[in-house]
């Protein structure tokens, strides 16, 4: 039947791009076309008077008869493709997607099927990478929304889970809606303005704005808008990449917050060149009791405010700083203000760097007061003998705290404070794009700083209410994992380069009945310590274990561990073992840790080899005493 018109018949199947098969009834090739020859893999001489299933994956071979022969009955066209994923095999044993319409015709009584094939391979791929494209940009960690710029009012097509998890809004709440619903009222500010004018001319743009989420808590929003444009240049979409950074921006203020402590303190504070002595800078307090203005100041060296029978003492000493390996010293000078009259004062300089100079910073403590007691004191040592070697003593015994304090803290807030400063000078000169990474150094400096200073404070703070006995424990229900995670977590922000905490196991079932901020405070305090004295590279180990009556957690780390003979001080306040002298502390944590776990009803000890690490064992009642 096929011969009738060959020549034509041929050149139109030829010509065809696809793949045309003809079967009969029996389900027997009779015509395969070029296309099919090199879709399959055979010749057309392999093919014809093949049974169809040499096309077709043995997988599908049981049933296909069943459809095909229902096929023929209704004999009405359709694709295949429209029910199922449909695949051919080729000569060589590899499967392919394909799509398949089917054609039923007659000729000299008979039935036949003319299938038109096409591999869709290519398809199928391209699906798969955009499902793939899909997939990630809603696993990505930034809120991201897609806009169509075409539209009236710029509408939301698209947005990953990340943004809708940060929003709290419905899927309703946010498709075909402007993004500005999530500054509500609060439309006003400055930066949106700004990102409004660029979007107006398809430019890219950058702004922090206030942002609120469905449940109307406010949240800061770093976000970063991109134009998409078409072959013509159009702009047809718009993606706006957003995150949180309330968090940055509570850093940010408290870093403002201390900077203004600083310049604002009573005490007197300097900076100088190592070189040439003059003033760099002075704080509000040095300038208020000195009687000079920054300006002249700056003219000037402390020299010019020591008076003459110290200033030999002055030289000496910096000289002993320039050229020892002695990082600060304290002394009593007398110092001059502008209207000539003299005080009492207690130094504690320290050499530092900033901006690549060699400078020395000096904090100056107005003695005076001091110095007035001790006289009077002395002049009623014959009347008043025992009474004065008592006082004496607890006054011997408040200035060592009080000198070991000042000492702490012109050490302790010192150098990040200068660290903050350096940071802050540096980042106003990066102000291209490409200095990003600069800018991201200087700004972790800083939030670090300011975290350790925010430490130092709240160590202050605990210190004070324990020795006056103002602690109020709150006892609530919690489950321990809660305070485990969050002391973790905070834990892996001071990490040092390969180190990692191995997370105990088999505790959320493990609940307490205590106060869960003291509790997470000494978890944190003593996993802070374990990663500060340990090198990089290594692990530290958390345990936890509870049995009836009580809760057992065991920290332990291979760090530097503690000299024997400091042992027996290690829980004392102000007091630092002779191997970490060089590493920042305050020798106050451990001691309020101490504190806090016996006034919950536990105990604290632990296990130290120097060199090999040490262990810290806590133990407190699972639920406490009111």
């Amino acid at each position: 039947m096929f011969h009738q018109d060959q020549e034509i018949f041929n050149i139109l199947l030829e010509t065809v791009s696809l793949g045309v098969v003809i079967v009969d009834s029996d389900q027997v090739l009779k015509e395969v076309n070029a296309a099919s020859e090199t879709m399959f893999g055979y010749s057309k001489q392999e093919l014809l008077g093949q049974s169809l299933n040499v096309l077709i994956p043995s997988t599908y071979h049981p049933n296909h008869s069943k459809y095909f022969d229902q096929f023929i009955k209704e004999g009405k066209r359709r694709k295949m493709s429209e029910s199922a994923d449909i695949f051919g095999l080729k000569k060589n044993g590899s499967i392919f997607p394909v799509e398949i319409e089917l054609n039923p015709f007659t000729s000299g009584n008979k039935s036949y099927v003319i299938a038109l094939i096409s591999d869709i391979s290519e398809k199928k791929e391209v699906e798969k990478n955009l499902m793939l494209r899909t997939q990630a940009l809603d696993s990505a960690k930034s809120g991201i929304v897609i806009t169509d710029a075409l539209k009236p009012d710029n509408p939301i097509i698209y947005f990953n889970s990340t943004f809708q998890t940060l929003t709290g809004y419905s899927d309703d709440e946010i498709l075909n809606h402007n993004i500005k619903f999530l500054q509500r009222k609060d439309q006003n500010q400055k930066p949106l303005q700004k990102l409004k004018e660029a979007m107006l001319m398809g430019e890219s743009c950058q702004a922090t704005l206030r942002s609120y989420r469905k449940d109307g808590s406010m949240f800061w929003n770093d976000m970063y808008v991109f134009p998409i444009t078409n072959s013509r240049g159009y702009v047809t979409n718009f993606v706006a990449i957003q995150n949180d950074v309330t968090l940055k921006k509570i850093a940010e203020e408290e870093r403002l917050h201390l900077a203004s402590i600083f310049d604002e303190s009573l005490n007197e504070i300097y900076v100088f060149e190592s070189k040439t002595l003059k003033f760099i800078n002075a704080n509000y307090g040095a300038q208020k009791n000195i009687g000079y203005t920054l300006e002249e100041l700056k003219t000037m060296t402390p020299l010019n405010i020591t008076s003459p029978e110290t200033e030999a003492k002055f030289k000496n000493t910096i000289q002993q700083l320039l050229k020892t390996h002695i990082e600060k010293i304290e002394f009593e000078s007398v110092h001059q203000r502008k209207d000539g009259s003299k005080y009492p004062v207690e130094v504690h300089l320290q050499s530092s760097v900033l901006n690549d100079k060699n400078v020395f910073v000096a904090i100056i403590l107005d003695i005076t007061e001091r110095k007035n007691y001790t006289t009077e004191l002395e002049h009623k040592v014959e009347e008043r003998t025992q009474q004065l070697k008592q006082a004496l003593s607890k006054e011997k015994e408040l200035n060592e705290l009080k000198t070991s304090f000042l000492s702490l803290v012109s050490h302790e807030f010192k150098t990040p404070l200068s660290a903050i400063l350096t940071s802050c000078e540096l980042l106003g000169k990066y102000q291209l794009e490409e200095h990003q990474d600069k800018r991201n150094k200087h700004i972790k400096t800083i939030k670090d700083k300011v975290h350790f200073l925010n430490n130092i404070l709240n160590d202050f703070l605990s210190v004070e209410k324990l020795e006056t006995g103002k602690v109020n424990y709150r006892f609530t229900d919690f489950k321990l994992s809660k305070v485990v995670n969050e002391a973790v977590y905070d834990a892996n922000m001071h990490l040092k380069e390969g180190q990692q905490i191995k997370y105990p196991e088999n505790i959320d079932d493990l609940s307490l009945y205590q106060d869960e901020k003291i509790i997470q405070l000494i978890l944190s305090n003593l996993l802070y310590n374990a990663i500060k004295y340990s090198p990089k590279g290594t692990s530290i180990d958390l345990y936890v274990h509870q049995d009836g009556s009580n809760t057992h957690i065991k920290v332990k780390d291979n760090g530097i561990g503690i000299p024997e003979k400091d042992q027996k001080h290690i829980f004392e306040r102000y007091f630092r073992a002779e191997n970490v002298l060089n590493t920042q502390g305050t020798g106050i944590g451990l001691n309020i840790v101490k504190n806090h776990i016996e006034n919950l009803g536990g105990s604290i000890c632990f296990e130290t080899q120097e060199h090999v690490g040490s262990t810290f064992s806590i133990t407190f009642p699972n639920a406490a005493e009111l």
